[in-house]
């Protein structure tokens, strides 16, 4: 039973750190990344969709992304969408593909965007504690059914387990805030 809890535990927080990782990603750093529009939803075919069902997307250049719609038709809807998500880029189009340059990023652009990251990885981290306390509630649920030193013994577990993934946390964060600052 400590063994299931403990199992579920590092799951919901491997998740955690998939999910902040796939947050970090959504952060634009200069470069084109196709990720950063990827989850934009357009309304084409009177429903909102992803953009990533609508179109495939092509790095021609290291600062320019072209999104090619699947459908022509869709070229008006997607660029409206783009222009309304703010991203800070002004897409262009030639009738059947959408340009996005990424324009370099300021000094302060980068700061506040190493100030985003870091708010996401701590979001990640308390997502990680809840899922922590969550475990630990189920663990004290357990007592009486099980040793005390068992029960200290998955604390322990459950302690080392969200040191390890906040580290990896940490780490994917470092290497994010470093990407952002490098000129």
């Amino acid at each position: 039973m400590i063994q299931m809890v403990l199992d579920e535990a590092d799951a919901a927080m491997s998740d955690a750190v998939t999910h902040t990782r796939r947050e970090f990603s959504t952060v634009r750093t200069g470069r084109a990344s196709s990720s950063i529009v990827e989850k934009i939803t357009v309304e084409a075919y009177g429903v909102e969709m992803r953009m990533q069902e609508l179109a495939s997307f092509s790095i021609p250049e290291p600062r320019q992304l072209l999104v090619t719609p699947h459908d022509p038709a869709n070229v008006p809807a997607i660029e409206r969408a783009i222009v309304q998500a703010d991203l800070g880029l002004m897409p262009g189009n030639d009738g059947r593909n959408i340009r996005l340059t990424f324009p370099e990023l300021t000094e302060e652009r980068r700061r506040d965007l190493v100030r985003m990251v870091n708010a996401m990885a701590e979001e990640g981290k308390n997502r990680m504690r809840g899922h922590r306390r969550h475990a630990r509630k189920d663990l004290d649920d357990l007592e009486g059914s099980v040793s005390e030193d068992d029960l200290k013994w998955a604390s322990g577990r459950l302690d080392e387990m969200i040191h390890r993934h906040e580290a990896e946390v940490d780490s994917a964060r470092q290497a994010k805030e470093d990407e952002l600052l490098e000129v």
